[in-house]
């Protein structure tokens, strides 16, 4: 049980780096404050896209991240 927590772990873990690494910024750079108007007019329909949809990836791999850190938690002890 203790290894398969810990292969589960990994695995979470590394889909949370992906995750986080694949979210864009809320200020794209230079592109940022030069388009800040267009892009305020086109972010509601970014908003209902992958923005949302990697959001609530990245908060269901943390609460299972933080989950299965305290199963190995409790093995390791």
């Amino acid at each position: 049980m203790e290894i398969a927590s810990k292969i589960i772990l990994a695995i979470i873990s590394i889909g949370l780096i992906i995750v986080v690494l694949l979210q864009s910024g809320k200020s794209a750079g230079l592109s940022g404050a030069i388009g800040g108007g267009a892009e305020h007019l086109m972010g509601k329909a970014k908003a209902r896209g992958i923005d949302a949809l990697l959001g609530k990836l990245t908060t269901v791999l943390a609460v299972l991240f933080m989950i299965f850190a305290l199963i190995v938690a409790y093995f390791i002890k």
